[in-house]
């Protein structure tokens, strides 16, 4: 059959068209939904935020009251939306790259905890980061009661530091010479402005007149991720002497002493003139008798 303009009629089958240029000539794999589908997969497969980190350096921090401290930001993203620091301290963006961000924190007079935090995909994540503050053992007080003792008397040596903080961090130890006399540690105590303090009593000996009684204090701090500080006392004597007999004993002594030198004076006096009064009476029957 023919038609005008010469076209032919289209007998059983499919009819083709010819192919526009703005339309492929093979369907996609996704079908109909292939727009959606691969919305989905953009968001859900391996790479979306799912998968990313945030991570923060130092893990750990400690400063001296009004320190400063740079603060390091990053993310395995490798093309993260926002980013950034999150505290109440006052913060200056130092430096910063494609992943990560350096963060200048200052100001520090109290124990805080920061955020970084990164958006990816639609996804966001934050690392957080304890902040403490300490103050390091700066005094030493040392105080040996009483500085004069007599041997076998007691005497008491004490140690205060005063504003040193974390005390969970702090171990006072006592020393006569190189000996420990003591080791105070201070796990649990609250921390306060009132510092520390170690005491040892003791029963005084010859040779404690001999030594040096000093204090050494030690902050931790390695297990926060700060360093190990040390600090001495001056050292101090105690002087020790023998004892000497009590006063009211010496009395006792003395007064027993006179009383007894009485007591027997009377005694050979009373025998004298015993004697004497005999041989005069005997002395008497003589002259008679005659």
């Amino acid at each position: 059959m023919r038609l005008p303009s010469g076209r032919r009629a289209h007998v059983g089958g499919p009819r083709l068209f010819p192919a526009s240029p703005w339309m492929p000539l093979e369907m996609s794999p996704f079908g109909c939904w292939g727009l959606p589908t691969a919305l989905l997969a953009l968001f859900c497969c391996p790479g979306s935020g799912e998968e990313f980190e945030v991570h923060m350096y130092p893990e750990q921090l400690v400063v001296e009251p009004g320190g400063s401290q740079l603060i390091n930001c990053s993310t395995s993203c490798a093309n993260p939306n926002i980013g950034g620091l999150e505290t109440t301290l006052t913060k200056t963006l130092n430096q910063s790259g494609p992943q990560w961000k350096q963060f200048l924190v200052s100001n520090i007079y109290q124990d805080t905890v920061v955020h970084c935090y990164f958006s990816c995909f639609g996804s966001q994540k934050l690392k957080s980061l304890n902040v403490s503050v300490f103050y390091p053992p700066k005094q030493m007080l040392l105080k040996i009661q009483p500085t004069w003792v007599a041997v076998g008397k007691s005497f008491t040596v004490e140690c205060h530091v005063p504003d040193v903080k974390p005390l969970e961090s702090l171990t006072l130890t006592l020393l006569r010479g190189k000996e420990t006399l003591c080791n105070k540690t201070f796990t649990g105590e609250k921390n306060d402005t009132q510092g520390a303090t170690a005491t040892h009593k003791g029963m005084a000996h010859r040779e404690d007149g001999r030594h040096n009684f000093s204090c050494h204090a030690r902050l931790d701090l390695s297990s926060r991720g700060g360093a190990i500080f040390h600090q001495v006392s001056e050292p101090q004597m105690l002087k020790v002497y023998e004892p000497t007999p009590d006063n009211q004993m010496v009395v006792i002594i003395s007064v027993v002493s006179v009383l007894l030198f009485l007591f027997v004076t009377s005694i050979l006096l009373c025998f004298i003139l015993g004697q004497h009064w005999r041989q005069r009476r005997m002395g008497a029957y003589g002259v008679q008798d005659a």
